[in-house]
C-alpha cells in the first residue's frame, strides 16, 4: 500500500479534528479514568498520541534529510514520556496534542517528492516513508476508539476500515498462530483470505466491524460466519 501519501492528508486532518474535539471535552476525572487499553488511562492514550506524532516527525525528517533518525530515542524513553504525560491537566494534554499534530502536518508539507521513496526505521523495523501518513491516520483513528468516550469503529469510514483490514490480514499471512479465514465486506464478492482457503470459514459484515474485530477492538456481534460456527480467534495485533 504505497499510494500517494498526500491523498490521505485530508482524511488525517478530519480525523485529527475529531480527536481534538473529543479531547477538548475531557475533564480531569475523564483523563484519569481507564481507557480501553489495559493499564492505560485516557491520559496515557492522549500522551501516546502526542509522542507518536513526534516520532513520525522524526521519521519524516529522516526521510527528508537522509539522516538515520530513530522514531524514539529508545523503547524505555518512549514509555517514560507516556507515563510522564499521562497525569497532566486537560489544558496541557490538549495543547500538546494540538502542537504535535501541527508539527506533523508541517513535516509532511516540508517533504520533497523524492523523499517519499525513502525507507525509515520505525519501532518495528524498516518502513516505507510513503506509509507514514497512513500510519499516523491509523494511530489517530484506532486510539480515538481506545479513549472509550463514544467514538466507535462504526464511525470509521469504509475506505479506512477496508485499508486497515487489508493491512492487518496481510500481516497475518505468514503467522502460524493465525486461523484460516476468508473476510468479506457486506455487498462485496471480494474476499481477503488468511491461510488455507479450503479450510477457512467465510466471515461477512460491515468493513468497520470486520476491521475492529480483527484488531481486538470489537467482539464481532454483527459478523456472520459460514458455515455456521464460532468466530475464529485472531492473534493479538501489534
Amino acid at each position: 500500500m504505497t499510494a500517494d501519501p498526500l491523498l490521505l492528508t485530508g482524511d488525517l486532518d478530519d480525523a485529527t479534528t475529531r480527536l481534538l474535539r473529543t479531547a477538548a471535552d475531557l475533564g480531569p476525572a475523564d483523563l484519569a479514568a481507564p481507557s480501553a487499553l489495559p493499564g492505560w488511562t485516557r491520559g496515557h492514550v492522549l500522551a501516546h498520541l502526542a509522542r507518536n506524532a513526534d516520532g513520525f516527525v522524526n521519521l519524516l525528517t529522516a526521510a527528508r534529510t537522509g539522516e538515520p533518525i530513530p522514531m524514539y530515542a529508545s523503547a524505555a524513553a518512549r514509555d517514560a514520556d507516556i507515563s510522564a504525560g499521562a497525569p497532566r491537566p486537560p489544558a496541557a494534554q490538549l495543547d500538546d496534542l494540538r502542537h504535535s499534530a501541527r508539527c506533523f502536518a508541517e513535516a509532511v508539507a516540508a517533504m520533497p517528492a523524492q523523499a517519499w521513496a525513502a525507507t525509515v526505521q520505525s519501532r518495528r523495523g524498516p518502513w516505507p516513508a510513503a506509509l507514514l501518513v497512513w500510519g499516523r491516520l491509523r494511530e489517530v483513528e484506532v486510539h480515538h476508539v481506545d479513549l472509550a468516550v463514544g467514538y466507535h469503529p462504526a464511525d470509521w469510514s469504509a475506505a479506512f476500515a477496508q485499508r486497515l483490514l487489508h493491512e492487518v490480514a496481510a500481516g497475518l499471512t505468514d503467522r502460524a498462530d493465525a486461523p484460516a479465514m476468508a473476510l468479506r465486506f457486506d455487498g462485496s464478492r471480494h474476499e481477503v483470505v488468511v491461510g488455507d482457503r479450503a479450510a477457512a470459514p467465510t466471515i461477512t459484515g460491515p468493513a468497520p466491524e470486520l476491521a475492529a474485530w480483527l484488531i481486538g477492538r470489537g467482539a464481532g456481534q454483527r459478523l456472520a460466519v459460514a458455515p455456521d460456527g464460532p468466530l475464529p480467534n485472531p492473534p493479538e495485533w501489534m
